[in-house]
């Protein structure tokens, strides 16, 4: 028997092999269908193909998130034979692939071609021994060389910085395993549930609802998001469809294009979880009125933290202000001072988390050193806590822009533009004219420092990073914002220029 003692996701997946072999647990985009013994085949020959291709116990996999089963496959090979898997969304632009690769080293890219690492890619991909497709795989090479623990680093997602530069977060099995065990225990997820999955699988969201219904039993339905509102719908129908995740944003798009035509399947959902950005309260009573029986909630969290609260709209209807309260016994939240101390009640000061599913810290030692107080992960928020433990958001103190639930480093955008033009910026959140992404990056460009075209800067900025990450509005302006200590003024304002 191969040992999965150190990965409390895979040894779900193998009971379920064993005591429902042949039920569903994946429908593909394609409309196929993979039992849970074909899941914990595919895992094995999965496991054994990266040992032919020379991965071993420690090795990095480079690997691209695609609503593609072989991602699936490989993901959970790599735990099994305690391969690291990073995972990086696969239209990642070229300058943050090469950082990423320059900071993990990884021993091979699937998904992504990469100059000097053996890659592959996903439809090149033959998982099966080359003797015989059909034959089980050889448990001796997929077994460890070394006694792996829940310890040891299972995935690295990078997360903005606040200095331009991503951060590579480490998670643990246990890391990974305890988030899913905390929101399963909250949402109250089965074996019985059908889950539509339409989020990002390289956003720890996303990938985070797949660990949880594969832990918990139930089905996966692999959808490719939700700008087709029609294959949605016609989706939740043919399979039964009992719950999804969503970002705010998302719910803004289906409520524009489709009003309240989703509600006719509030019946048969039993859950909705929600998260990544804010979401007006106006909007959760809303969705809590479409969906009068279902369990809506909303969780607060980051990648290094992940869903550190949960809010359930309905039993705390009287709190929607808030992010609600820890998501259970094994997730601690402090409110501390900037010398570290605990606040009282009431009293403002930096959101700090301590809990099973916190990251032990980052690919860089110093950002680890910076992002702790006394074992208490800091967020970077700053909020207060009432007198009955609901939490409430009152601040941003690291300056990230959140579009749509992805998170923007607006000192990557002034860096990029310094690069390009040698001129001077700012870049902050702006709100999002069309009103479903919540908040855009708007760049202020200080004119006497720019050395080329504005138009030519347009052209090479949106080259070089990802298209969420554009900014909405460019302005030239005569002088930059700034703070008393002469510090870049990121404040958020309403846009004044065209796009």
């Amino acid at each position: 028997m191969v040992d999965v003692s150190h990965s409390p996701i895979l040894a779900a997946i193998f009971r379920h092999a064993v005591a429902t072999p042949d039920k569903t647990v994946i429908v593909t985009t394609d409309g196929s269908e993979v039992s849970w013994s074909e899941l914990q085949r595919n895992i094995m020959q999965g496991a054994e193909w990266l040992s032919m291709q020379g991965i071993s116990c420690g090795n990095r996999v480079m690997i691209a998130a695609v609503k593609e089963v072989e991602f699936i496959y490989l993901y959970l090979a790599a735990h099994l034979i305690g391969a690291v898997n990073v995972v990086v969304d696969a239209e990642i632009n070229t300058a943050h692939l090469q950082y990423m690769t320059d900071m993990v080293r990884p021993a091979i890219s699937i998904g992504l071609k990469i100059g000097g690492i053996p890659s592959f890619i996903y439809s090149e991909l033959d998982l099966h021994t080359p003797a015989d497709a059909g034959s089980k795989p050889n448990e001796g090479q997929v077994v460890s060389t070394k006694e792996l623990t829940l310890d040891d680093t299972a995935d690295i997602l990078f997360t903005s910085g606040t200095t331009g530069k991503p951060k590579g977060v480490l998670l643990s099995h246990a890391n990974i395993a305890v988030s899913a065990e905390n929101i399963n225990a909250f949402i109250g997820n089965d074996a019985e549930d059908v889950e539509l999955l339409g989020l990002s699988l390289y956003h720890s969201f996303g990938l985070g609802r797949l660990r949880c219904c594969l832990m918990a039993g139930g089905t996966v339905i692999l959808h490719n998001g939700f700008a087709n509102l029609k294959s949605v719908f016609t989706t939740i129908e043919k399979y039964g469809v009992t719950g999804f995740g969503m970002v705010p944003a998302v719910w803004e798009y289906i409520k524009r294009f489709s009003g309240t035509r989703i509600a006719r399947y509030a019946p048969q959902i039993r859950y909705i979880e929600i998260g990544s950005a804010v979401l007006p309260t106006e909007d959760k009573k809303l969705i809590s009125e479409l969906f009068p029986t279902s369990r809506v909630c909303m969780h607060y969290g980051l990648t290094e933290a992940s869903r550190a609260t949960f809010i359930d709209f309905h039993k705390d209807r009287a709190r929607l202000e808030s992010v609600g309260k820890s998501a259970g016994e094994r997730v601690e939240i402090r409110i501390l001072a900037s010398d570290g101390k605990e606040v009282a009640v009431g009293e403002t000061g930096e959101i700090c988390i301590k809990g099973d599913m916190v990251t032990a810290g980052y690919l860089d030692s110093a950002q680890t050193d910076e992002g702790f107080y006394n074992g208490y992960f800091r967020t970077g928020d700053s909020g207060y806590m009432d007198e009955e433990g609901y939490l409430y958001l009152t601040d941003r103190i690291k300056e990230i822009i959140n579009v749509g639930g992805n998170l923007v480093s607006p000192v990557e955008i002034e860096e990029e533009v310094k690069k390009i033009s040698g001129a001077e910026s700012v870049c902050m959140a702006a709100a999002d004219p069309d009103g479903i992404l919540g908040e855009v990056p708007r760049l202020l460009i200080l004119g006497d420092t720019l050395t080329i075209d504005i138009e030519e800067l347009r052209k090479r900025l949106r080259e070089r990073i990802e298209g969420y990450k554009y900014p909405r509005f460019f302005d030239i302006v005569d002088s930059l914002p700034v703070t008393a200590n002469g510090k870049k003024k990121r404040i958020k304002e309403s846009p004044q220029s065209k796009p």
